[in-house]
């Protein structure tokens, strides 16, 4: 540790520290636009500038190491006019357009221009101006005249997205920050590049010109997207969702999130939300109010039930939903008398857990790993948040390994990659094994394949370093051999002392286990009810063309049920229901999501339902009460969550430990083979994505809808 003098305060820092540490370890605030915690340090600013004593020159902080005994001064006469003079030259071409500029209110070169800046300028000559860039549907660069060149936004590709679309060309008042000629910005993580603008030279083409800053409201929630459960805050103005934006928690997304957890909410707004209960009648959709709705289904149900018998009535729920809508589902379900209740759309096994699948290991320790194997999975895509800490952990000397059909552009070196058919991905994982063995001089697990030159490559690097992990991604959940990938991992695990777990797909796939949204006696599971074993089926936040292994033959089965009802916040399946009934999204519901380590993380509406919507809790609750199923007398989602829980409301933030288990029983052998499992595209994932239109015009939504390649 190293001890300086800032400002006659004695501070006290690690070795090879800046003195930006030193003051924001201090509490004291030097003024920067460079400079960011999570990014290297260019000093290319020079805000910054600092009083060193014995230097000849004012230092930058953010690029001055710390010695012992160092004094530094931050508010002294010399300190002080160095910082004015470059906020003058900063302002020398700056356009004055702070009135139209979407950066007013948030801006940090506004806001040090008023402590640092003069009354007026000494500069006459013409200002520079920078060309219009196109750079596609989510980011604006129609001002770069005001870009001041900290490079963040340059940084920020190169070092955490993994990606460097921007680059600084030409030098002096010539320099522009700019893509190659004609290419767009098509990162998965390119929104973040908004927020760490200084000025308003990258704004958000979705948001731009909508609303001032000063007039939002913020309001913290959950991303309903992927199993990061990403931290938000969405800012609303009038009742409407304007703007999303990150909320800061290290343990869970940093300081970032995806482009799908920022841009998704314009489907929020769109033509398509369904805003009051419809009926199909003589093949015509109607208007109805919600008791005519709710007596309808309940009818419906009885009916159906009385001919049929519980079992023929089945759920298939969204793991997009929230812990308190899925436990009601299950809940409903089960007090029928049936056990027909599965959120597994995509899977093509259904054997039972031996307990809650999850991450198996915390999602901040991503960031340290030493060696990493994933399984069936384009990281990058499927868990963007995930990917950009295994990059954080390549960077500082970690070794990726890959099993998957193919690897595409992770944004990251990846060291061993064992590129087969997803039918052969039990052998590939045998082999891996085997060669472990071989290395170990133990016995490999009965029936493995024998160890090949690549697997051998991907076994000596799982033996090496420390902390590791195997990670099975989305398409090895889904396999049709699930159970024999997991059971092969688990061993892999066991022999090279790497954590074993899923990234599992979707917000809530942990909290749809832990609540029993799945059959566990004789109840039909997802495949069966996608085949048309129900005469009754409730769809909750689902839609089978999108949302099924195989969408088409799944929804002609499911159109074949006596009555389909349809709980969407949107104008869905309307070629195959009966009935559908408008539910709230998670911005216009209370409710939780459980990520994918475990995570129980609570939020509130931010906004008031649209129309006629009710939040899909409360439509369970009265439904069940229509039907008179005992034990729906709750009167908030709070007191859902405690009975699914079994704790008071907000006592519950991870899972317990004896519940979540990786661990694999018995192991169906030589199960369906899957050529390709269904594994949803980046922007496809649930029905929020499908309907937010900039995402729709991105490099990767065309590249899945077959129009183009994504970068």
């Amino acid at each position: 540790m190293v001890e300086i003098e800032l400002d006659g305060q004695k501070v006290e820092v690690a070795e090879g520290c800046m003195v930006m540490h030193a003051a924001e370890k201090a509490g004291t605030y030097i003024p920067h636009f460079c400079y960011h915690k999570k990014l290297s340090i260019a000093a290319n600013c020079r805000m910054c500038l600092v009083d060193v004593e014995k230097a000849p020159k004012p230092m930058p902080a953010c690029a001055t190491p710390v010695t012992q005994g160092m004094i530094v001064r931050t508010k002294s006469d010399k300190a002080i006019k160095a910082q004015q003079s470059v906020m003058e030259f900063l302002l020398i071409n700056h356009p004055l357009d702070c009135p139209i500029c979407d950066q007013g209110g948030e801006c940090q070169l506004q806001d040090l221009a008023v402590g640092y800046g003069g009354s007026s300028s000494r500069y006459e000559e013409e200002k520079r101006v920078v060309p219009v860039k196109d750079v596609g549907p989510l980011i604006s660069m129609q001002e770069m005249s005001r870009c001041i060149h900290c490079t963040r936004c340059v940084r920020f590709g190169q070092e955490v997205a993994g990606v460097m679309e921007l680059g600084m060309i030409h030098r002096g008042e010539h320099s522009e920050i700019t893509t190659v000629v004609g290419d767009t910005i098509d990162s998965e993580l390119s929104g973040n590049m908004i927020d760490i603008c200084p000025v308003g030279a990258l704004t958000s083409k979705p948001f731009r010109y909508s609303a001032r800053t000063w007039e939002l409201s913020r309001r913290r929630s959950v991303s309903p997207h992927d199993s990061t459960g990403a931290n938000l805050i969405v800012q609303v103005k009038n009742h409407k969702v304007m703007r999303v934006v990150p909320f800061e928690n290290e343990a869970v997304n940093e300081c970032w999130i995806a482009d799908r957890d920022r841009f998704s909410y314009e489907s929020l707004n769109s033509d398509e939300r369904l805003t009051q209960p419809m009926l199909k009648q003589g093949g015509v959709w109607k208007t109805v109010d919600w008791q005519t709705a709710l007596e309808y289904v309940a009818n419906g149900l009885k009916s159906i039930k009385a001919d049929h018998g519980a079992n023929s009535i089945g759920a298939l729920v969204s793991p997009h939903s929230t812990l308190e809508e899925l436990y009601l589902a299950s809940a409903f379900v089960r007090g029928l008398g049936s056990d027909s209740i599965d959120y597994r759309l995509r899977n093509a096994e259904f054997a039972a857990p031996e307990g809650v699948r999850w991450l198996g290991t915390s999602i901040a320790s991503l960031s340290t790993l030493q060696r990493v194997l994933v399984v069936g999975s384009n990281l990058r895509k499927d868990h963007p948040l995930f990917a950009l800490r295994v990059r954080h952990a390549v960077r500082h000397g970690g070794q990726v390994s890959v099993v998957d059909s193919s690897v595409g552009d992770w944004a990251m070196p990846v060291k061993h990659q064992l590129v087969q058919d997803a039918n052969l991905w039990v052998q590939s994982l045998g082999a891996i094994a085997s060669a472990i063995a071989q290395e170990k001089n133990v016995a490999a697990p009965e029936g493995a394949a024998d160890a090949s030159e690549a697997s051998l490559a991907i076994a000596r690097s799982m033996l090496g370093g420390d902390r590791k992990a195997v990670l099975l991604g989305n398409a090895a959940a889904h396999h049709g051999r699930a159970s024999e990938l997991l059971a092969l991992a688990n061993w892999i695990g066991e022999q090279t002392g790497a954590t074993v777990g899923y990234l599992t797909e979707a917000a809530n796939t942990v909290g749809a286990q832990f609540v029993g949204a799945h059959p566990v006696g004789s109840g039909f599971d997802a495949g069966q009810m996608l085949s048309g074993a129900l005469k009754a089926v409730l769809l909750l936040n689902t839609e089978p063309a999108f949302d099924a292994a195989n969408g088409v033959q799944a929804s002609a089965a499911i159109a074949k049920a006596q009555m389909v009802v349809t709980m969407s916040p949107f104008k869905a399946n309307m070629d195959i229901s009966d009935v559908l009934l408008p539910i709230a999204p998670f911005t216009e519901t209370s409710g939780s999501f459980v990520n994918a380590e475990g995570r129980l993380q609570s939020f509130h509406a931010v906004v008031r339902p649209l129309g006629d919507t009710r939040p899909a809790w409360k439509v369970l609750r009265v439904l069940a009460n229509v039907l008179g199923v005992p034990g729906f007398d709750f009167e908030t989602s709070q007191d859902v969550l405690a009975r699914a829980t079994n704790a008071p409301a907000g006592t519950v933030t991870m899972l317990p430990a004896e519940q979540l288990s990786n661990a694999v029983g018995h192991v169906p052998q030589g199960g369906a083979d899957v050529a390709e499992p269904a594994v949803a595209s980046i922007y496809q994932l649930d029905g929020l994505v499908r309907r937010a239109t900039s995402l729709q015009l991105t490099a990767d939504a065309r590249m899945a809808a077959g129009e183009g390649v994504a970068a």
